[in-house]
């Protein structure tokens, strides 16, 4: 169908005043008579445009504190009617419908809603748009005959059509909008849908992943792989994904997983230490991470853990970027891809860019971290999904097993310990010293394998560490493994504990006076 549609009268009902009072001035400089419901209709009112009421179309009041006012025949009618439908025609002029040929509707702000910190139940279940979707559904499902618009983008290019035309839109423009249309009803839909999984904790019986495209990428893992990165719209706080981006080229597909791994590594530092934080992940795993009394630091220990894999690496830190920082990062022989931190101050942002040519700079903001209560990971034919919480590390709440009591920098080393195999891809092993990863070994697939990686790759430090600590992301099945680990100096060792040969583990640290810290749960990352 190529026909073009005259359009006479238009709906206008929207949340985004954003626009609209220009766009219902076009229409009606082009004859068009506009209807409108509550806030939009006092809105053109008062910029002097002539607006007719919804109520005035139905003959019923907006009711039920707005939840009721456009489900009624005299607008769906007027929607669904098929114009060259003699049925139809004939029962619209017997019920006085007449046709609607072009709404605006964006729909209740529910995802704005439910981003909002300490917004309750109720008041997100009052944006639930009911009457906005029917609509929007019924106009698209009619394309051949009305325009739906659903976002103010599409305005221009809406009324451009209309001039082009004579008024009438044509039927290429009223598809690719109803295509947008229903696109739009099935994103709100699915996000009501996870929320309310989500208020309830559990699983349903099925799924839908809603995203919006932020980007096309250059490439996936690999050149011969197309890639792109949507945007979870219902998540809120920091997030590499909605970051600033200050300086530099557009990330790639691998960037931006080890910036994300940068960052949820350096919260759970900061969240578990209070204390300024610092991370360096290469090819997802960490290279490099510390925790100190000043961000400088921090930064500095961490670049120490491992010079070699740190260069050409992602760095993200707890705090914003100042001049001071931004020199103490930028001196040496380094190389980074990207930094990711609250913000940066101009200066630092100068001297970072005069530095790298091509740093990218991410300030993903000050907002406190909030959860995700779900991880989605793609497989063939499917996917997983799993609850998703924080590393945290307390200390305190685990069991001392064996060995001497910790002393309070071994408690502290412990916990950064633990928090740096968990970030570690499994079977993994973190060796820890005075709050900074020394040495990790990491995605073997045996534990003593991981012990002789993480020893290796901690090299000399062991040795001039004061009491080194090791970590392990699941339990020692032998004792094999933490007698390396002590032949190499290790003076306490953090794992889950649980393994029916724990005893062979617990007598081998009593024997040689090393502390041994269960915490009672296992961290694999795959």
């Amino acid at each position: 169908m190529t026909t073009d549609i005259p359009i006479r009268r238009a709906l206008l009902s929207v949340s985004n005043k954003e626009g609209i009072v220009r766009f219902a001035e076009q229409l009606s400089l082009l004859g068009i008579q506009i209807i409108s419901t509550g806030g939009t209709a006092r809105t053109l009112a008062e910029a002097g445009i002539a607006v007719s009421t919804v109520e005035s179309l139905t003959g019923f009041p907006e009711m039920l504190d707005g939840r009721v006012k456009t489900l009624h025949p005299a607008i769906h009618g007027g929607l669904l009617g098929i114009r060259d439908e003699p049925t139809h025609v004939t029962a619209m002029e017997e019920h006085g419908i007449e046709p609607i040929d072009l709404i605006c509707i964006d729909l209740y702000p529910f995802e704005e809603t439910i981003a909002t910190k300490g917004v309750t139940t109720n008041e997100a279940i009052e944006q639930i748009d009911i009457g906005g979707p029917a609509m929007i559904r019924s106009a698209a499902k009619n394309h051949a005959f009305v325009t739906v618009v659903t976002n103010p983008r599409q305005y221009t290019f809406v009324l451009e059509d209309l001039v082009a035309n004579n008024g009438a839109t044509t039927f290429d423009l009223r598809r690719d909008l109803a295509k947008d249309a229903f696109t739009r009803t099935a994103e709100y839909d699915t996000t009501i849908s996870q929320w309310m999984t989500n208020e309830t904790n559990g699983f349903s019986t099925s799924v839908k992943i809603s995203g919006v495209l932020e980007q096309t990428l250059r490439y996936g893992e690999n050149p011969d792989q197309a890639a792109a990165v949507y945007r979870d719209v219902q998540h809120s706080g920091p997030s590499v994904i909605t970051a600033k981006a200050i300086a530099g080229k557009p990330l790639s597909y691998n960037n931006l997983m080890d910036a994300a791994a940068a960052l949820e590594l350096v919260q759970d530092l900061a969240d578990a230490t209070q204390s300024p934080s610092a991370a360096i992940i290469k090819h997802a795993n960490p290279c490099g991470a510390a925790v100190s009394k000043t961000i400088t630091e921090a930064i500095d220990k961490a670049w120490k853990c491992d010079p070699l894999a740190a260069f050409g690496g992602i760095v993200a830190l707890s705090t914003s970027v100042d001049l001071e920082l931004a020199n103490i990062i930028s001196r040496g022989e380094k190389f980074l891809e990207v930094i990711v931190a609250k913000s940066f101050s101009k200066e630092a942002t100068a001297a970072l860019c005069a530095r790298w040519k091509n740093i990218r700079l991410l300030a993903v903001g000050s907002e406190p971290r909030t959860p995700t209560w779900r991880q989605h990971k793609s497989i063939v034919g499917g996917m997983l999904m799993q609850e998703l919480t924080p590393v945290t590390a307390d200390a305190t709440q685990w069991e001392h097993a064996a060995g001497p009591t910790p002393t309070l920098a071994q408690c502290s080393d412990a916990q950064i310990a633990w928090i740096c195999c968990a970030h570690l891809k499994s079977n993994s092993i973190s060796i820890v010293d005075n709050g900074a990863l020394i040495g990790g070994g990491m995605g073997q697939v045996d534990r003593v394998s991981a012990a002789r990686l993480a020893i290796h790759r901690a090299g000399s430090s062991i040795k001039e560490a004061t009491s080194p600590v090791a970590g392990s992301d699941a339990f020692f099945p032998f004792s094999d493994g933490p007698e390396l680990l002590i032949d190499a100096g290790i003076q306490c060792i953090v794992h889950p504990g649980g393994s029916v040969r724990d005893q062979e583990t617990i007598d081998i640290c009593n024997k040689n006076s090393v502390t041994l810290l269960h915490t009672g749960i296992r961290r694999f990352r795959h």
